[in-house]
């Protein structure tokens, strides 16, 4: 028999939350636009600092649990077992609940604003905080704010779903979830505000700073009441700048953008390794959890996000970054402790990839911190071993993290900001603004794209920072293709050709073999004279009359690279083909109407 409290439980929830919606919609009636996006954007803003403050406290229990046993129970290196219950348990998760599939990764924000209209599916709301809770809560070697972002997207894109709101407002909220996400996981709002201008709305207009602003603030704010500030990444002490320091912390921009570089290259390869398994997921996850568990063994501040590894690397004790390992009897050895930190910050790489590749959900924005943070105090511990300068190592640990951050997701001003919140000052503004940028300009030079959305730039799926690429990326070309067309094999002679052509309205002719593979076209226009000459049309072949088509068009190619290919050939028709052969034909003018058509709906909204 049913539970009568759970059920009057569930009755009083809805009923709620369906007076709460009819509220709201009230609002929007009575309201000005402008008046009910504020209040929009403050309500996006304090759902993601609830799903920050529920994945923040959960993998912060987590990490606590796992100190307990390895130190009140015992039990040396149980966290290694962690790990491999938590990415198989993801993985069961994803196929049990989300139907085997789930979306990663930042770029899927970018990709909902691209080619989505900023919808980003409900699911989105709670499956980020679920998974990426039991990966990395226990002790997957990821990051949580991906996910905190996703979420904070979703909840932005479905509110305005939910209340009519244009693909303008939508998008603008979907980049409001966004930032408060941002801003709750590390409050810092200025970070927030700028990281959602910078890695989602590439193309914004100054309305849409007020809106942002106010969601990271409400997030950094609820994230500063709700949470102890031992989940959160912060630094009390740090030193002032010395401009004696400079040449030190050009060597670290210079060596975070080859490390961003290496970092980025490395993770597609193992991403792409575990992509093409032929396993079940469960089988792959616990294939990859169990390579994690030896590294995170012999390495044990790969478990979780590592921002507790972070902070020691920061205070005047780094050596306890050897208790529970295989060198703790080494721990007063600083040499030893340095090729430690050295081997550490090159297998955080491994760890993330194998982590995400195998199943786990979460993100590379922990690990970039992570990664960074050990350059720094690689960089700075070397140069005082060498004994000829006194670097400061907690300002370059933290300014490392900077100098990473900026070279992989290529944002070097949310770099800065953060770090300088984090650090509660601007006393290190001048080498967080030399390393950032100096890493910024390397990994830029080596990898055009962000490396988290690699993959979608060179299909063409995501915005850029030129509108008419912004324009043509979100036009769909397969809705352009005329398929109903008429095509042309080898026949004899002009005479039969003359006559299946007549009555078409068609200009271009693709010519086909019996595999319907393109030959060649012909082009009605050229072919005229020949119809004038009897001669010509009785004796003249097919083959003879067509020609090679000046460009062709793959069926999933853009609309830029289609644009492109149609000013080099200065055709007004080309023909699009799929494993060579032909599926129809695309027009210029119909490309140019369609973006004429969205251009048109942009400036509307």
């Amino acid at each position: 028999m049913p539970n009568p409290k759970k059920i009057n439980f569930k009755l009083f929830f809805r009923k709620n939350f369906r007076r709460l919606e009819g509220f709201i919609f009230y609002l929007k009636a009575y309201l000005s636009p402008r008046q009910f996006i504020y209040l929009s954007c403050f309500l996006v803003g304090i759902s993601s600092a609830l799903a920050v403050i529920i994945l923040k406290t959960f993998a912060h229990w987590v990490y606590v649990f796992a100190q307990y046993i390895d130190t009140i129970l015992h039990l040396p290196y149980s966290n290694s077992t962690l790990p491999i219950i938590g990415i198989v348990l993801t993985a069961w998760v994803v196929k049990k609940m989300f139907d085997g599939s789930l979306e990663k990764g930042t770029s899927q924000i970018m990709y909902a604003v691209a080619k989505k209209s900023g919808i980003i599916p409900k699911k989105q709301m709670y499956a980020q905080i679920i998974t990426s809770s039991l990966t990395v809560g226990m002790g997957g070697s990821a990051g949580l704010e991906s996910p905190i972002t996703i979420t904070g997207a979703a909840f932005g894109s479905n509110f305005a779903q939910n209340y009519r709101l244009s693909y303008k407002d939508r998008t603008l909220l979907l980049a409001c979830g966004v930032a408060a996400g941002i801003s709750a996981a590390f409050n810092a709002p200025i970070a927030g505000v700028l990281f959602a201008i910078e890695v989602v709305l590439v193309d914004v207009s100054i309305t849409a700073f007020i809106p942002i602003m106010i969601s990271s603030a409400t997030g950094a704010l609820v994230s500063t009441i709700v949470l102890d500030e031992d989940i959160l990444i912060t630094f009390s002490k740090q030193l002032g700048f010395d401009y004696y320091n400079l040449p030190f912390y050009i060597i670290l921009g210079i060596a975070s953008g080859f490390v961003s570089v290496n970092y980025a290259r490395t993770f597609r390869k193992i991403e792409h390794y575990f992509s093409r398994l032929r396993i079940g997921p469960i089988r792959k996850a616990f294939f990859g959890a169990s390579i994690l568990a030896v590294l995170i063994f012999f390495f044990p501040s790969l478990f979780g996000e590592g921002y507790n590894s972070i902070k020691i690397l920061a205070t005047s004790n780094p050596q306890q970054l050897l208790d529970n390992t295989v060198l703790q009897d080494f721990k007063d050895n600083a040499w030893v402790l340095l090729l430690f930190v050295g081997a550490t910050l090159f297998i955080k790489v491994y760890a993330t990839s194998i982590t995400l590749g195998s199943g786990g959900n979460g993100g590379n924005f922990a690990p970039s911190l992570f990664v960074g943070s050990y350059l720094g105090f690689v960089i700075a511990t070397f140069f005082n071993m060498l004994g000829f300068v006194k670097l400061p190592v907690s300002n370059f640990t933290m300014v490392g993290m900077a100098g990473i951050l900026s070279g992989l997701f290529h944002a070097p001003l949310t770099a800065i900001f953060l770090i300088a919140e984090i650090t509660s000052g601007y006393s290190l503004m001048v080498p967080l603004m030399v390393v950032s940028s100096i890493s910024f300009a390397i990994s830029k030079r080596y990898e055009p794209y962000s490396f988290d959305i690699k993959n979608l730039a060179d299909k063409g799926d995501v915005f850029t920072n030129d509108r008419d690429k912004n324009i043509l990326s979100a036009i769909t070309v397969s809705r352009l293709i005329q398929t109903q067309i008429q095509t042309i094999k080898l026949a004899p002679t002009l005479e039969e050709l003359v006559e299946k052509i007549a009555g078409h309205n068609q200009v271009l002719f693709p010519v086909i073999n019996d595999k319907n593979e393109l030959l060649g076209i012909i082009n009605f226009e050229e072919i005229k004279p020949f119809l004038f000459n009897q001669f010509k049309i009785k004796y003249t072949a097919v083959k003879d009359i067509m020609s090679p088509p000046k460009e062709m068009i793959n069926y999933d190619e853009t609309a830029e690279t289609i644009m492109e290919k149609f000013e080099r050939s200065q055709a007004d028709f080309l023909p699009v083909v799929e494993n060579k052969v032909v599926i129809g034909l695309i027009s210029k003018n119909a490309l140019l109407e369609a973006y004429r058509e969205k251009l048109k709906t942009i400036i509307i909204e």
